[in-house]
């Protein structure tokens, strides 16, 4: 069962591989040289011409001895070129471009002395009827290049690095003679960076080799990181220099091995001490996700993938376009002219998709090359031209534009007939060569004026191992660096789901993300990637997760219990809804009935000297104006407007100075009726002619005046208050002036305070129908009420504060109505026999023996 459960995820991976990508099966055989295959060697490309349609030679002097499968697909791609070239009716009739190609130039030259081989290793270098070649093409590996640079400006010939883009190869004073054709690329570490970002990775660690191109990658490296919140855990530049190398050795794979950082970003040239780094890394089997580049694609060690890992490799392949035909072009080629076929077999190999076993693997080992030859002709699938080989399909194509135009503006003509030797100024030719612009046949736009590529593209490629021999390799995306910022990245979503979730891959983070409701606060002294986790202060949110900082609510809007919503407040006043006005409204309807009900007891019973007793009109008129006290209160329980706001407290201010100035003259009549003992006398015509009665008017005409320039200057208007609670918008009324508030306030008080004095020094006179105590005591709950008023209504918020005011006016004139009228009452409906005129006159005749 176990078996067969392997079988069909392995038929399934097969599936899914073949369906989506097409399938490629890497090749391992026990080559004695097989890491040979995986190095680039040199190759230099001689162009030069003739008359007539001639055809090239395809490996001349069993060249392919030399060759590893790169090599000869190189050459496979050049060969193509020409063939199209040599054509093509449109471009250079009558004239034929042939190639000298010669590889391992490096390897020859330390094996043999340069000096007794000039003129074989100098193509301009010649005797008599020796040819001059054109122009000559080196590469792929820039040493060469570089090392030829020098001799071939000797000869004065010029030369074309068909390459990967090399920073040393563009001084112009080291090497005036050479060209490169691949534009400079600054994109792949935006690539790179663009998967880090896209798996949510933040943490990652970068090995580079220590030279030119290395350091640039670096320095893009840390750009990129930089603007998308990215750290780099550990950055190891490995030196070519074998003492430093093995000194450092030890502490990179201590860094590597104790670092969180699970992603790990590799640059740099496979021929470089960096390769051996990372063989040291597979022998002590370092897991880890790798993210690198073509030039590591494949590279096997021990008949196992170098960047072997149980999470699998990332690489950034440079895309490019299939040529038509190419693969035609390479079945036609015949095996059998080869030394090496098998060499041949494994190119058909690695590039043509193949589905066999290890059985017939050996089978074709064993097989004649014709018999191999019709195996592989049956597997006619796909292939791609190559990076490098694409380069070099363009090279050879601009060559042969220049040399056409530079024909056409000079009106060259020359014979029909071919087999002639055909020479032409090299340097004229790069001239036009320099500007050229041209449309390849597979019509993509070849620009050689061109620096940086700015249209430049990569696929991405997945690859893991599944079995101890075996690899998958999948497309999972593509990156395009023209396109705009957020669709620059690609990834197919179907094939992110296949057997092998990418998304479950263990993520590479320095701390947990944030989660909602909280924010990052960085460790003081690294890197930005290391945080805590802080809550979101009161009235800000963070909606995402791993957000740098928190973001305000609006100010009509308020933070949730989480920290992660705004909410809209709800726009809120003290209204008969809530239980505090219903219960305010409730006390000043109550109240008011009551005292209109003590007013009627005092109607009905006016001629009783109870009632009669301290001026009875000024008892009316206090009873009417705590009537009045109560229900103002209400003004305060409703939906504030422009009215309400300016009635609540002008009515406020008026009817409470009328109260406290009736209180104020019914004391001082108390004490004027008790102190007139002659007739004659000044206070009897002051009681008589009731000059008490007008301290009303005077003092609520001054508080008229008050209230009116406090309306004039700065009125009382309706304000929205959005910081008092949190969760509410508060519609309130502003009292405008607060100078103007506590005048009145104050008045009021300095009335109160003035009945309270008279009533306190009237407190030890008769008291059988004398109501100074009570007056006394009523206005000492009246100034306790509103003493206490004033620290309250400022420590309170909201809507608690109107409360504040409105049970301070209901409480005050509770106080009056109570501590004054409720012994009349009890006198009047409980007590009617103390409440005689007999009684009256006992009292009276004391007083008058007292006096």
């Amino acid at each position: 069962m176990v078996y067969l459960k392997f079988f069909f995820l392995v038929l399934r991976l097969s599936f899914l591989f073949w369906s989506l990508t097409g399938t490629r099966c890497f090749l391992r055989r026990n080559d004695i040289d097989i890491w040979g295959q995986d190095k680039d060697t040199d190759c230099l490309f001689s162009i030069y011409t003739n008359h007539g349609h001639m055809k090239n030679e395809i490996f001349p002097s069993n060249l392919d001895k030399k060759l590893t499968t790169k090599n000869i697909h190189l050459i496979f791609s050049l060969y193509f070129a020409l063939e199209n070239i040599n054509k093509d009716t449109h471009i250079l009739p009558n004239i034929s471009l042939l190639v000298k190609v010669e590889c391992n130039l490096l390897d020859d030259w330390r094996m043999n002395s340069l000096s007794t081989r000039i003129g074989e290793f100098l193509p301009n270098y010649y005797c008599i009827n020796q040819r001059r070649y054109l122009i000559v093409l080196t590469g792929p590996i820039w040493l060469s290049s570089a090392m030829l640079g020098p001799l071939l400006y000797i000869t004065n010939r010029p030369e074309i690095y068909y390459g990967p883009f090399h920073p040393i190869l563009s001084s112009r004073e080291q090497f005036p003679n050479l060209y490169q054709m691949a534009p400079k690329d600054t994109a792949l570490a935006l690539a790179m960076v663009s998967l880090v970002v896209y798996f949510r990775w933040n943490w990652v660690g970068a090995i580079i080799s220590d030279d030119d191109l290395g350091l640039q990658f670096l320095f893009e490296l840390r750009r990129e990181t930089h603007k998308n919140s990215v750290c780099l855990a550990f950055v190891h530049i490995i030196v070519e220099d074998k003492i430093l190398f093995q000194k450092n050795a030890n502490i990179f794979y201590n860094e590597i091995i104790t670092s969180s950082a699970r992603v790990v970003i590799i640059y740099g040239d496979k021929d470089s001490h960096l390769q051996l780094n990372l063989r040291l890394y597979r022998l002590v089997n370092v897991q880890r996700i790798w993210v690198t580049t073509s030039e590591w694609d494949l590279i096997k060690h021990n008949e196992r993938f170098l960047l072997d890992s149980f999470f699998g490799t990332f690489t950034f392949l440079p895309h490019f376009s299939e040529l038509s035909g190419f693969t035609t072009f390479i079945e036609t080629i015949d095996p059998s002219k080869y030394t090496n076929p098998f060499a041949l077999a494994k190119l058909w190999w690695i590039y043509f998709n193949c589905s066999t076993n290890s059985f017939n693997l050996m089978k074709i080992k064993n097989s004649s090359t014709d018999k191999l030859y019709i195996w592989l002709l049956k597997h006619k699938f796909e292939m791609s031209v190559g990076g490098t080989g694409y380069v070099l399909y363009n090279t050879v194509h601009a060559v042969a534009h220049a040399l056409h135009e530079m024909l056409l503006q000079e009106g060259h003509t020359w014979p029909n007939y071919s087999g002639e030797r055909l020479e032409f100024d090299s340097w004229q030719v790069v001239n036009f060569l320099k500007t050229i612009q041209f449309i390849n046949p597979i019509g993509k736009q070849v620009n050689m004026n061109l620096k940086e590529n700015q249209d430049m593209k990569y696929d991405i490629h997945y690859t893991m191992d599944f079995l101890p021999y075996h690899g998958l390799k999948v497309k999972i995306g593509k990156f395009s660096k023209h396109l705009l910022h957020s669709q620059q990245f690609h990834v197919s979503e179907e094939i992110i789901k296949w057997n092998i979730d990418l998304r479950k891959i263990p993520p590479s983070i320095c701390s947990v993300p944030c989660s909602p409701g909280f924010r990052k606060s960085p460790h003081q002294g690294k890197a930005v990637c290391c945080f805590d986790c802080t809550p979101c202060p009161e009235n800000e949110i963070s909606n995402m997760t791993g957000m740098d900082q928190c973001v305000k609510c609006l100010d009509d809007q308020y933070a949730n219990p989480g920290r992660n919503r705004c909410l809209k407040k709800v726009v809120t006043f003290l209204g008969y809804e809530d239980l505090l006005g219903m219960s305010l409204a409730c006390l000043a309807v109550c109240f008011s009935l009551l005292t209109a009900g003590i007013l009627g007891v005092f109607l009905k019973h006016k001629d009783t000297p109870t009632v009669k007793a301290n001026n009875r009109d000024l008892s009316y008129v206090l009873l009417i104006s705590l009537i009045f006290c109560f229900l103002c209160s209400l003004l305060f329980i409703v939906f504030p407007n422009i009215i309400t706001c300016l009635m609540q407290q002008t009515i406020f201010a008026i009817v409470v100075t009328v109260a406290a100035s009736t209180v104020l003259a019914k004391t001082i009549t108390v004490v004027l009726a008790f102190k007139v003992t002659t007739p004659g006398r000044r206070m009897r015509r002051l009681l008589v002619s009731g000059a008490p009665n007008f301290i009303i008017p005077i003092c609520t005409m001054i508080q008229l005046i008050l209230c009116g320039i406090w309306l004039g200057t700065s009125p009382p208007f309706v304000d929205v208050d959005i910081h008092i609670e949190k969760d509410h918008i508060l519609i309130v009324c502003n009292k405008g002036s607060i100078t103007a508030f506590y005048c009145v306030l104050g008045y009021m008080g300095s009335i109160a305070l003035g009945s309270f004095t008279v009533a306190f020094l009237a407190r030890n006179l008769p008291d059988t129908f004398n109501e100074a105590k009570y007056l006394t005591f009523s206005m000492l709950v009246f100034c306790s009420v509103w003493i206490t008023f004033l620290p309250v209504y400022h420590s309170t918020k909201g809507k608690a504060m109107v409360g504040v005011e409105v049970f301070c006016i209901l409480v005050s004139s509770a106080g009056l109505l109570l501590c004054i009228f409720a012994p009349k009452c009890f006198i009047i409906l409980l007590r009617p026999e103390r409440n005689s005129l007999k009684n009256y006159r006992n009292v009276h005749y004391k007083i008058e023996n007292t006096h």
